[in-house]
């Protein structure tokens, strides 16, 4: 089986993945809160006094597996076009932004109205504050990996280390120095400094 053959048959396995859990999510939460208390008085006691704490489990558990669907679905239809590290750092990306946007998300409907917008937006900072490093990395990573200004193999001078690229992730780009170590740069710190390329990896 050819590379692209797989490649279609896992984005075809993903988007049914995702319309999947998209499905179970509203069977279940139908079930859940309207066929089960309609047919057992005793599940509609219990619905009404937590039927909110269910409600934020069923949408953090679904939620989550549905933004890891929808990331991978995304991930595998960039592998037709970028190698595993561009589709890998888009898939991470989001990912992050998918949970931050679904616990917003699900704050501010629990607390409903105009608080629930001020909630939401408030969870929305306070993610994206405790997230701001590892996103800022994470899309300078994706601009490496998409602009490319330097490749696995090449010999470089880059954010004051100098060796070998050996493999440049969404979040670090990783040199063995001439000594044998690792330094492992942030791709933030790589975009905001000079790189010297001493010598070019020919394919």
């Amino acid at each position: 089986m050819s590379e692209k053959t797989s490649i279609v048959r896992e984005i075809r396995n993903s988007i049914a993945k995702l319309v999947l859990w998209i499905a179970l999510y509203i069977a279940i939460s139908a079930l859940v809160f309207a066929t089960l208390p309609g047919l057992i008085p005793a599940v509609k006691e219990v619905m009404d006094a937590y039927g909110t704490y269910v409600s934020v489990a069923l949408a953090l558990a679904f939620g989550y597996m549905i933004v890891r669907a929808f990331a991978n679905t995304v991930y595998w239809t960039l592998r037709v076009r970028y190698p595993h590290s561009t589709a890998a750092a888009v898939r991470s990306l989001f990912t992050i932004l998918g949970i931050g946007a679904l616990v917003a998300g699900i704050a501010g409907g629990t607390a409903g109205g105009a608080a629930g917008v001020a909630l939401g937006g408030f969870i929305g900072m306070v993610i994206g504050f405790a997230t701001q490093q590892v996103l800022g990395q994470a899309i300078a990573g994706l601009f490496v990996l998409l602009a490319r200004p330097i490749r696995i193999g090449d010999y470089v001078n880059a954010a004051g280390e100098t060796g070998v690229v050996e493999d440049i992730t969404s979040l670090f780009t990783i040199i063995r120095k001439d000594d044998g170590t690792l330094a492992l740069i942030p791709n933030n710190s790589l975009i905001g400094s000079k790189i010297y390329i001493i010598k070019r990896e020919t394919k």
